[in-house]
């Protein structure tokens, strides 16, 4: 919740309510609105002191909207930049199914969320490791997938509500009501398409090992 505040909600009031000449003015508003995102990433980057490829991203995706506002580019950029990140991933996940290195165990089939060792371990035992190996593979097709479907959304919803130009008091607003309608119209879609892969995932481990829910959950350590 707070993090939806911080980076959805504040922004998008402070763009559509404050940018106008009597209160922060277009350029302020701007600064201002994008701070909350950006402040609260790098807040969260310190606080965990750890590496989140997909977090700096969000970072670098602020940087790129404040740049494309102030120095008054053609609204055009901001859906190319919208449709970018989420394209540039897709095509990552792609790439990475040729590498030692697939994003998908990074993404979903990953220590901190499911005992790897436990399940390796259960798949070699029953013979079954090719087989979830060539399904995992499936899985990341399917979650290059979801990205895809979040860039061209992005475009879409980008260079329907932003036409203003850059820099004035109608682009801030269209700006907020872009960050406000993204949530419900991408973000929400993409999530449960994500929770289905990890559904497909979580059924793909159960009927190759037998393992329970709880069973293959990682273990959290005892304080």
């Amino acid at each position: 919740m707070v993090d939806l505040l911080v980076s959805i909600v504040i922004p998008a009031v402070i763009l559509m309510k404050f940018s106008g000449d009597d209160a922060l003015g277009a350029t302020t508003a701007l600064i201002v609105a994008l701070a909350f995102p950006l402040g609260w990433g790098l807040f969260e980057r310190f606080r965990y002191r750890t590496f989140n490829f997909i977090a700096v991203l969000g970072l670098i995706s602020v940087l790129l909207t404040g740049g494309i506002g102030l120095l008054q580019l053609d609204p055009q950029w901001l859906a190319v930049k919208e449709a970018a990140i989420p394209g540039l991933l897709g095509i990552a996940v792609l790439v990475s199914t040729r590498t030692r290195y697939p994003l998908i165990r990074t993404l979903l089939f990953n220590p901190a969320v499911l005992d790897v060792g436990k399940i390796r371990k259960q798949l070699e035992k029953l013979g079954n490791t090719s087989t979830f190996e060539n399904r995992l593979l499936n899985a990341s097709y399917l979650l290059s997938g979801t990205f895809f479907f979040s860039a061209i959304m992005n475009y879409g919803l980008a260079t329907w509500i932003v036409t203003s130009p850059a820099g004035s008091v109608a682009f801030n607003e269209e700006l907020g009501r872009l960050t406000l309608l993204s949530y419900p119209v991408i973000a929400i879609p993409s999530m449960l398409m994500m929770l289905a892969i990890f559904y497909y995932l979580w059924q793909t481990i159960h009927g190759m090992t037998g393992l329970a829910l709880e069973e293959m959950l990682a273990s959290r350590p005892q304080k």
